[in-house]
């Protein structure tokens, strides 16, 4: 788990500029290990004791640890390496690894269905009494009612979002940050949960594409260019 820091640029070896994202990673203490399936019990921030419940602080002195504020398990491949009451931080991450970022999205409260949906909207000229309304929504005799899932008018954001497969671009250990490149869900401050790619492994910054060469295909040349050939 982590916190939002904000966004910033950075350049890489060659001198692009490349957008990230920087994130506080944990500290998150471990509280618990669990088997089939395999998880992690995580805890993140530091909470009042004043603002818990006394079965809750009770688990947090069986684990021998502070009272956190939030908790959260992650599937684990293996917990060999790891104990309760360990902290994890943002050396957890290595420059290059792919990972999947999960936040609430930034609520945007009630939204008329061209800015929620993107619709197009209805003609602009002064007649039409029709410029951003909503128009028909479902059928007559059949099936006399509205499809579930009809695109309308209402409230957006606070949702769900994951972003998969982000590069860590940097590690930042002093500081506890990651720098991930492209934007991640929440606004500043928010919380997120950072799990590692199932998609993408590891790949070093300093790797670069093999440009490969493009063939021809004589079948598909144009007539132009097989006069030419000819020619020569």
């Amino acid at each position: 788990m982590g916190t939002k820091v904000g966004m910033t640029q950075i350049f890489d070896n060659e001198g692009n500029i490349i957008p990230v994202t920087v994130v506080e990673a944990g500290p998150c203490t471990i509280l618990g290990l669990k088997d089939k399936p395999m998880k992690v019990v995580l805890g993140y921030l530091p909470a009042k004791e004043s603002r818990l419940q006394k079965p809750v602080l009770g688990f947090f002195k069986k684990a021998g640890v502070g009272p956190l504020k939030h908790i959260k398990e992650f599937r684990s491949s293996g917990n060999k390496d790891y104990k309760v009451g360990q902290e994890l931080k943002a050396d957890f991450f290595q420059a290059g690894d792919f990972v999947d970022v999960s936040g609430t999205s930034i609520g945007k409260g009630f939204q008329g269905g061209m800015v929620r949906w993107n619709w197009s909207g209805g003609p602009a000229a002064h007649g039409s009494m029709h410029h951003r309304r909503v128009g028909s929504i479902g059928a007559s005799s059949d099936p006399s009612r509205v499809y579930k899932g009809q695109h309308m008018p209402g409230h957006m954001g606070m949702d769900t979002v994951t972003v998969q497969s982000l590069r860590v671009m940097r590690v930042d250990t002093g500081n506890n940050l990651i720098l991930v490149k492209g934007c991640v869900p929440g606004h500043k401050n928010a919380l997120l949960y950072i799990n590692k790619s199932n998609k993408k492994v590891h790949r070093s910054l300093d790797e670069k594409k093999e440009v490969v060469a493009l063939k021809r295909n004589p079948m598909k040349q144009s007539k132009a260019s097989a006069a030419k050939t000819a020619k020569k």
